[in-house]
């Protein structure tokens, strides 16, 4: 789609959206239209986006955009974070973790890391030479946090990891991954903490087989093991061991808004579409648009679209002024991602038979938006 859906559709444009946000979405539209969307079936037959479009996102200015210039960032907001992950969904494609990389890895790092750290594997992160992970979820404990298992014991000025990941967002790719452990499995959820693990440079790290999904091909989403892997203990997270939960549980409001992010901007992409698809096929010698169901349909869709993204407007407003709490945040993510399944299963049985067959977008869209609601 070569222009914002949210404008073709008419919907209200965001009071954040200042000159320079719309100018990145402009920018990030047209480098997702013109560098990933064309190698997309590529990306999604191996599974993997690959590193070289990491390096030219970097280049092109879309990586750790909220992130200060002094560490290579652009200086931003979430406001600026949130035009390319829209940009990425309106383009179609979904499966580049650029998301996560921007906006939940390298907040970790400059909120909680060091100067020394900051400096270390920010600019790194701008630039796409580091691609980031956050290791959370285990094969026994799934979104159970306070279960983790994987255990980080002090052994002199080094930690020595054991445990292992599952389902990690990027995981072929990346080579700086933040790992939930327990350095005090006695303590429970006061006992964990984050530590950065840069992959290149230890022993001990393994990756797992990129795991065979249903939707987000593109996506690598991985498995990693850590057999006695030393890591120096500079790199945990935050002034004294034990913090990682209270770390975790203060990002999860943008986090949560996130999913958001990306789930008003499926629901735009779809409704386009298919008005688009509508309008051209021919059904009793008509167009369907034409049948009175199809408009009622249609207007039911873009009314709850238009609910959406005035909610998810207003809260990413408050964000940046500092003031979403967690309880907002986690009804952008429950309500919008709802609505993403709803939305994106009417507008594919509006394109019939055709909504089920692999060469219509509609059908990536339909894979690809289930985990929404799982996250």
């Amino acid at each position: 789609m070569a222009t914002n859906p949210a404008e073709v559709l008419g919907l209200p444009k965001p009071t954040w959206a200042a000159d320079e946000v719309g100018m990145l979405y402009d920018m990030a539209h047209r480098f997702m239209s013109e560098e990933i969307a064309p190698r997309y079936d590529e990306f999604e037959k191996n599974e993997m986006v690959d590193r070289e479009s990491w390096l030219k996102a970097g280049s092109a200015g879309l990586l750790c955009a909220s992130m200060p210039e002094e560490y290579g960032g652009s200086g931003g907001t979430f406001a600026h974070e949130s035009a390319i992950i829209e940009a990425i969904g309106h383009v179609g494609v979904d499966g580049f973790g650029i998301g996560l990389h921007n906006s939940i890895v390298a907040p970790y790092i400059l909120h909680y890391g060091s100067e020394e750290q900051k400096k270390k594997w920010l600019p790194k992160l701008a630039t796409g030479e580091l691609i980031g992970a956050i290791a959370m979820t285990e094969p026994g404990a799934g979104s159970d946090l306070q279960g983790v298992k994987t255990r980080a014991e002090k052994d002199g000025n080094q930690y020595r990891i054991n445990g292992s990941k599952t389902f990690i967002t990027n995981g072929q790719l990346a080579n700086l991954v933040i790992v939930v452990t327990k350095t005090d499995p006695a303590k429970g959820a006061k006992g964990t903490s984050l530590i950065v693990v840069e992959t290149d440079e230890v022993d001990g790290f393994e990756r797992g087989r990129n795991l065979d999904k249903i939707g987000l091909k593109a996506n690598d989403t991985s498995e990693l093991f850590f057999n006695d892997m030393r890591v120096p203990t500079s790199n945990l997270l935050g002034h004294e061991e034990g913090q990682g939960f209270i770390q975790l549980m203060q990002q999860l409001p943008q986090e949560r808004l996130q999913i958001g992010t990306g789930a008003i901007a499926m629901i735009e992409r779809a409704l386009a579409l298919t008005i688009d698809y509508v309008k051209e096929r021919k059904a009793f010698g008509k167009a369907i648009i034409d049948f009175q169901n199809t408009q009622f349909k249609l207007a039911e869709l873009k009314t709850e679209a238009t609910i959406g993204r005035v909610f998810y407007n207003d809260c990413v407003a408050r964000h940046v002024d500092g003031g979403l709490d967690p309880v907002t945040a986690s009804m952008a993510k429950y309500w919008l991602s709802d609505l993403q399944g709803k939305v994106v299963d009417e507008c594919l049985q509006l394109h019939g038979g055709y909504g089920y067959m692999n060469e219509y977008p509609i059908a990536r869209m339909y894979r690809d938006a289930r985990v929404q609601r799982i996250y």
